[in-house]
């Protein structure tokens, strides 16, 4: 942003702090009406022809924008993605927890990755852990949808879930 008697060019399009136009000024004229009133010269449209300035109090301008970003990103939802590790010869104690976690995380709004991580000859039977990911699929059917269907990459197969909206 351009303040002042940073702006470079020769005629600026000028705008008063009352939103008023008063024409294409030049720059030593515009800064003149400007400090006569106490204000800032702040070029807003430096790309127009001939380029737009406004007279205006720099530091509550700046200030407003801080507020709005702030106001932006507090706003912002930020997603995560939690991992559940299990493995095709998962007991059912131990698969009711690793469902107990996922669900937990959905809940709260981050994704879930289910893997398998094969071990040894166990990868020859790739279809034990692609019913274990489709049972762990099913059971979280009320609280997720499955993004990316179960998959092999190298040793493991995964699958992606994220929660369903509430809106």
């Amino acid at each position: 942003m351009y303040v002042n008697e940073g702006i470079r060019a020769r005629e600026v399009r000028l705008i008063d702090h009352n939103g008023d136009q008063l024409g294409v000024k030049s720059r030593n004229e515009a800064l003149e009406i400007a400090t006569r009133v106490n204000l800032d010269l702040v070029l807003v449209a430096p790309q127009a022809k001939p380029p737009v300035a406004r007279i205006m109090d720099y530091g509550k301008f700046k200030f407003e924008q801080q507020k709005k970003d702030r106001e932006i990103r507090k706003n912002q939802k930020v997603i995560n993605m939690k991992e559940v590790r299990l493995s095709p010869t998962i007991d059912e104690h131990d698969f009711q927890t690793k469902l107990r976690n996922g669900i937990k995380f959905l809940e709260k709004g981050d994704k879930v990755k289910a893997s398998i991580r094969f071990k040894g000859r166990a990868i020859t039977h790739k279809e034990i852990g692609q019913r274990v990911l489709d049972r762990f699929a099913e059971a979280c059917a009320e609280v997720a949808t499955v993004e990316t269907k179960p998959k092999m990459e190298g040793r493991s197969m995964f699958l992606i879930m994220q929660p369903k909206n509430e809106k």
